[in-house]
């Protein structure tokens, strides 16, 4: 099947614009057709997406009411992103996934050169003391989600190239050590700490999926753990986080308020909420509320039902997730999967645990549900690309 997969490739390679775009119009001629695996995934996305909008509309209204003057601002603009978003799913499901093998040093040089940009003061767009966003006006990109991706596909493909290599320490990890410690280096100094995270989430559970050997990932996951705490910790912001969190109620009124409001959102909506839109803490008592803290929208608005609606949808992506992997036919496809799975995954994992108080309050989104223009648009491609792998995968 490998081989199959490559010569799709070749050929892809090989067809004039004219002749792609007659393949995107033409579904199955160089693909195989959606199976079970395609079709659960779309429908799992197609929902988080519904419920997200609506979630949007209903936390952010206040919000826009009060900057804005008009409740429908937030939820006009995750329409125009959502749409967006759809787009790009579509195009990401139907390009063979082999293709990204091809373009993995353009988009990381892509990368790093947006990465670098955003730092610099004038262009980059600072919020709350952080410089992480491009853009004009409301309109604005975050890099860090581009780099998600594309840290994906570099080390997806390293593994694949290298396979032989294994037992090579400098061969196999070298690059890969290299590029992502770099890449979160310009991440965490915008600051972007939890998005660091992220990024090493990903690239952990692809080192481990590949077969590399433990002794390997001894040898970088100590210094690595040393150095993420000695990060955390030399910024005062970041050890205020971690005492907050180890007693939120005992400032509550200050280092505490976020997490204590959004605690008392969640527990405000008991079993079944007390109704969509009827919500009290979109009322300016909690921070962030239609997008890093949306969860406990849901939560207060449609009780613990809601959550565990929401939960669950996120359960089942990622068992698809693994189904897929598993499916999966070759190396590249299993490992690129993975990827994705742990950065979906694991972000929605970092944000709930956040949200109610499991672990100090980040500045991760809720995918597919919290309002965020570029976080929107790549999650979305990236679960197009994941759609793609379904469909050559064994349903």
């Amino acid at each position: 099947m490998a081989n199959n997969n490559t010569k799709t490739v070749k050929k892809w390679n090989n067809f004039s614009f004219a002749q792609k775009l007659f393949i995107f119009r033409n579904s199955d001629i160089v693909r195989p057709p959606r199976n079970a695996n395609y079709i659960l995934l779309l429908t799992l996305v197609a929902v988080l997406n519904i419920i997200g909008v609506v979630m949007v509309l209903s936390a952010s209204s206040v919000t826009a009411i009060s900057d804005y003057g008009s409740p429908w601002f937030f939820f006009q603009r995750q329409l125009i992103w959502l749409a967006l978003g759809a787009c790009a799913f579509i195009i990401m499901s139907r390009i063979p996934y082999t293709v990204w093998q091809k373009y993995t040093t353009p988009i990381m040089i892509i990368s790093f050169i947006l990465l670098f940009i955003v730092l610099i003061p004038g262009i980059g767009i600072e919020v709350a003391g952080s410089r992480r966003w491009l853009g004009i006006g409301a309109w604005r990109f975050q890099p860090s989600e581009l780099a998600k991706f594309a840290l994906v596909i570099f080390v997806a493909d390293i593994l694949t190239r290298r396979a032989t290599k294994m037992g090579s320490f400098k061969e196999v990890m070298g690059p890969i050590i290299l590029t992502s410690m770099l890449m979160m280096f310009l991440v965490v100094i915008a600051p972007d700490f939890d998005s660091a995270a992220v990024l090493s989430f990903i690239v952990a559970s692809i080192v481990i999926m590949s077969g590399v050997p433990l002794r390997f990932i001894g040898k970088v996951a100590a210094p690595f753990a040393a150095l993420a705490a000695i990060v955390v910790l030399i910024e005062p912001y970041r050890r205020e986080r971690i005492l907050t969190y180890m007693n939120p109620f005992e400032d509550a009124s200050n280092s505490g308020y976020q997490i204590t409001q959004s605690l008392i959102a969640l527990g405000s909506g008991q079993s079944a909420g007390v109704g969509l839109g009827a919500g009290k803490a979109k009322w300016l008592f909690l921070p962030n509320a239609h997008t890093d803290f949306i969860f406990a929208i849901v939560g207060e608005e449609l009780g613990f039902v809601g959550t565990m609606m929401v939960l669950s949808l996120f359960i089942a992506f990622i068992l698809l997730g693994i189904k897929i992997i598993l499916s999966c036919k070759d190396r590249f496809s299993a490992l690129m999967a993975t990827g994705i799975v742990a950065w979906i995954g694991g972000q929605a994992l970092v944000n709930l645990m956040a949200v109610i108080g499991l672990i100090p309050v980040s500045g991760i989104t809720l995918p597919f549900l919290s309002f965020g223009g570029s976080s929107l648009l790549i999650s979305m491609a990236a679960a197009g690309v994941l759609a793609n792998i379904a469909r050559y995968s064994r349903a």
